[in-house]
């Protein structure tokens, strides 16, 4: 039995029965038998309807999942409710990719050989898909896995996260209600890791969707059978460089947002932030004053813009860093005080050592390190040097810094001017290096759960 809590205050949610091994066993040989009988595998039109369904069903509940993303997660209600709006694009999104969803035609009569044929590709659903969810998005996170493998035509098998299975129980009751037969989606609940490992690593999952640390996920990724597909997504210490030419009263929301958006418990959240000496103090002053306004608190209060983290040790664990920090030469500008067991005044640091855990690892925590530069490619290179890389920001105005930093820095995605957790959900999301694998987004997720199949006809 897991007991589901809220992270704010540890108030009892909710108790729901575990899997066992029995259970796994009998949802992985159902998937995989349904996948095996070809006659058996729905149409587009069939997925398109579910999907269109399903979007208006979690339309009608909106508002209990935002509330429930507040309470299981511990993510601010005005933020939750921007996730259940997210959630549902989403699903349409993947709905409407399948009206271009197609092949292409392979060209033949380019030599002698090849004259008299006609040749096309078609896709095809690449088979059972295993997805392994994080907490910090409850609900958009599981639509990210399980909505693709809907609309590919994959079986797919889920696990959210232990903290968090609410809402992710809720979308596959929601999902079956829209019509899909309940063989195509399944939900695997524990606790267990060793459980969890065996869905990922199984022979008959043909897909793994990962999505946490990268310690699990590069683990797991190892111990996939030969010819398994995977995307992982993992964290990192997103970095962004404040120019002197840049508009410093317009950069404080952004960098606020990037920083302390779900306490600091976001992949992409903005962590290191290099600043040109000659406006640090200015960034610094503004910075500060627009942190201390912050109202943290009950993520299900209206007002809340900063929550909990999602268990007490991680705080115990930020808090640990920032001491280290300043014990190392830091300045703490404000915050890092203990309000609850599980939530922390969001802190400034300025000028952390570069040896400190705040500078070389992913903090995942309400704590925002802020350090000097002179040099643009000095900032550059500081930016680059860590093993993780995700996305980055610069502000400034100049906009010949604005695409050198663009152009050099080492981010799958740089944005200019605004946040590094600025993301819509079709466009391409992805870790390089240690920070993930393959690229997420409703369209780029639809296509790595399929595989071209080519057909050749020869005339006469």
């Amino acid at each position: 039995m897991l007991q589901i809590v809220q992270p704010y205050d540890q108030a009892l949610i909710a108790g729901i029965e575990t899997d066992d091994a029995a259970a796994l066993e009998r949802k992985l040989q159902t998937a995989r038998d349904l996948f095996t009988h070809r006659d058996r595998w729905l149409k587009p039109h069939e997925r398109v309807a579910v999907l269109r369904r399903l979007a208006q069903l979690m339309e009608a509940r909106r508002e209990h999942f935002a509330m429930q993303i507040a309470r299981e997660g511990g993510k601010p209600l005005a933020d939750a409710r921007i996730e259940a709006v997210r959630a549902i694009d989403g699903v349409r999104n993947a709905a409407d990719e399948l009206r271009t969803f197609s092949g292409r035609e392979i060209p033949m009569g380019l030599s002698p050989a090849s004259d008299d044929r006609w040749a096309f590709t078609t896709r095809e659903p690449i088979g059972v898909v295993a997805a392994i969810s994080a907490f910090n998005h409850p609900l958009n996170l599981i639509v990210h896995q399980i909505v693709p493998a809907i609309a590919a035509g994959c079986p797919v098998i889920v696990k959210p996260a232990e903290a968090t299975p609410l809402s992710c129980l809720d979308l596959v009751a929601l999902v079956r209600e829209a019509g899909l037969p309940e063989a195509w989606c399944q939900t695997l609940i524990t606790a267990d890791t060793a459980l969890a490992e065996r869905l990922a690593t199984d022979p008959r999952i043909a897909f793994l969707s990962f999505i946490g640390s990268a310690r699990v996920g590069w683990y797991l990724h190892s111990r996939l059978a030969p010819g398994v597909r995977s995307a992982l997504e993992h964290g990192g210490a997103a970095p962004a460089i404040v120019d002197r030419s840049a508009d410093l009263d317009a950069l404080i929301e952004p960098v606020v947002k990037g920083a302390f958006y779900h306490a600091g418990q976001v992949c992409v959240s903005t962590q290191r932030l290099y600043v040109h000496d000659v406006v640090f103090e200015a960034v610094a002053e503004r910075l500060v004053a627009r942190v201390a306004a912050l109202r943290t608190g009950d993520p299900t209060r209206e007002d809340t813009e900063v929550g909990p983290l999602i268990r007490g040790r991680e705080a115990d664990r930020v808090a640990a860093w920032i001491e280290e920090a300043v014990a190392g030469g830091a300045r703490l500008a404000i915050g890092g005080g203990r309000l609850s067991q599980t939530t922390l005044e969001p802190a400034v640091l300025l000028d952390p050592p570069a040896e400190a855990r705040i500078s070389r690892e992913e903090v995942f925590g309400p704590v925002l390190a802020l350090y000097r530069y002179q040099d643009l490619d000095e900032a550059i290179s500081r930016a680059n040097a860590l093993p993780t890389a995700f996305q980055a920001s610069v502000f400034a105005r100049d906009i010949g810094v604005a695409l050198r930093a663009a152009d050099r820095l080492d981010a799958s995605a740089v944005m200019v001017n605004d946040p590094t957790t600025f993301r819509t959900d079709w466009m391409p999301f992805a870790g390089r290096r240690t920070s993930g694998y393959g690229t997420g987004g409703i369209g780029y997720t639809l296509r790595d759960m399929t595989q071209e199949k080519m057909v050749v006809l020869r005339r006469g």
